[in-house]
């Protein structure tokens, strides 16, 4: 397992960043790496967004010296959503088999975690997120289906959207943790217009459908500071809480997205107007 960590930045910092320091701070590049469990650790409330790459072999989740417990969840919970081809995570001995979009809520205190894929040829892609737990709620099975839909935006203003909510007080119970995925109707591009903040979250974005060369603009920085993140299919991006965050591209996409902080109230955000971003 790699674990690579990212530490807290101050914004008045951020705002002199050139390019590579933006995205040497934010910027998650590799989230699939073959046979390999790669993890990134984030001071911005201690979340860690990676993903899980299983092709020739099973990949177990163990413990690393920068959490300091005996195994992974002994103090976190975790959400997984499959990106790639079908495959099975093991918990604690109880397999469940996770198809394309398929998610999974993991409760704190699961002692041991495996990766499978079913066939080599189309490895399963797990996306991995975790965050700090105080208590353990139980596993859940979510399907794209038992997810709640939340159709959003227009086509006038580029943005038509399904938020799909899998790790959301509507599903599931968590401490902190939530996590979804948006969906963006062809000829649409723009993401959470109009941009905001929310201080009590942090959040990390994972983009993918990205067909050949196209790319996302991510936006970030604070409102009357702006700052974008170029980037490509299957790359993720840590926003802070006072980052605004949203994004257009060269085509439509979809992106998961994942918050832990101070609470679960997914519409609790600090809009910005269009005219005042600069």
């Amino acid at each position: 397992m790699k674990l690579d960590i990212r530490y807290s930045n101050h914004p008045e910092d951020s705002k002199y960043y050139d390019t590579e320091k933006l995205r040497r701070n934010y910027l998650i590049d590799n989230v699939f790496e073959a046979d390999e469990i790669s993890l990134t650790y984030s001071h911005q409330d201690r979340m860690i967004a990676g993903g899980a790459m299983p092709v020739n072999t099973e990949l177990k989740l163990g413990s690393t010296k920068e959490l300091g417990t005996d195994y992974f969840l002994e103090r976190r919970e975790m959400g997984i959503i499959n990106v790639g081809g079908k495959g099975t995570v093991v918990l604690d001995g109880k397999e469940y088999a996770l198809d394309f979009k398929d998610g999974l809520y993991i409760g704190m205190g699961t002692k041991e975690i495996a990766f499978r894929s079913e066939n080599s040829a189309s490895p399963a892609k797990f996306y991995i997120n975790s965050s700090p737990a105080h208590k353990t709620y139980p596993t859940v099975y979510i399907t794209k289906d038992k997810a709640n839909h939340r159709p959003l935006g227009s086509g006038e203003n580029m943005n038509k959207r399904v938020v799909n909510q899998y790790i959301h007080p509507a599903v599931c119970e968590s401490c902190s943790l939530q996590m979804g995925m948006t969906e963006l109707d062809k000829c649409n591009s723009w993401n959470t217009m109009p941009a905001h903040t929310h201080e009590r979250r942090m959040e990390v974005y994972f983009y993918f459908e990205l067909e050949d060369d196209n790319v996302v603009f991510h936006m970030m920085g604070q409102p009357q500071e702006t700052r974008h993140i170029i980037m490509h299919n299957e790359q993720a991006v840590i926003s802070p809480s006072w980052s605004i965050h949203c994004g257009t591209a060269t085509s439509n996409y979809t992106f998961i997205w994942g918050m832990c902080g101070e609470n679960q109230t997914y519409d609790d955000m600090d809009n910005i107007n269009n005219l005042d971003l600069r």
